[in-house]
């Protein structure tokens, strides 16, 4: 029971090395993709261990039926690792806001903006506060609320005022 037990050890060893070293030792894989990484790999090893000393010690069974369950639940353990580890990794993005996205969105004008000039309107793009230049037809005062008509340039905005 006591090597159970220390195989148990060593595979959580290897998963606090895993966690520190993080996919330093993933490419031992080669064509297996993966599967031989050192997260399937130590609790490949941990469930092993833990369930082979498991199956001794309550069922009172020998080396040869506690090491089969140990070899059983690790590859379950294993697999399981693999699986999520690959749709961790396939895990897409979204794709990355634009300044064509803000075309229709509400903003608030921090720099008056003259007739036919340039001021400043502070809009949100993906949620975070951006200061844009902003031209508009007519005069609009600071503070007041407006619609981003169109996106002429990366750093500058067409709008006019919201009209309630």
């Amino acid at each position: 029971m006591a090597w159970f037990l220390g195989l148990g050890i060593v595979g959580l060893v290897l998963l606090v090395l895993c966690l520190v070293f993080d996919g330093v030792l993933d490419g031992l894989g080669g064509a297996m993709d993966g599967f031989l990484s050192l997260p399937v790999i130590a609790g490949f090893v941990s469930a092993l261990g833990f369930t082979g000393a498991i199956t001794m010690g309550a069922a009172g069974t020998g080396a040869g039926v506690a090491t089969s369950a140990g070899v059983a639940v690790g590859g379950v353990v294993g697999w399981g690792t693999w699986r999520l580890s690959r749709a961790l990794l396939r895990d897409g993005t979204a794709p990355a806001p634009r300044g064509e996205d803000l075309t229709g969105t509400s903003g608030t004008v921090v720099t008056a903006i003259p007739a036919g000039g340039y001021g400043e309107v502070l809009v949100y793009l993906a949620g975070q506060p951006v200061k844009y230049a902003a031209k508009a037809a007519i005069p609009v005062a600071r503070g007041t609320e407006v619609w981003v008509e169109s996106v002429p340039s990366v750093t500058s905005i067409s709008v006019r005022p919201v009209e309630r």
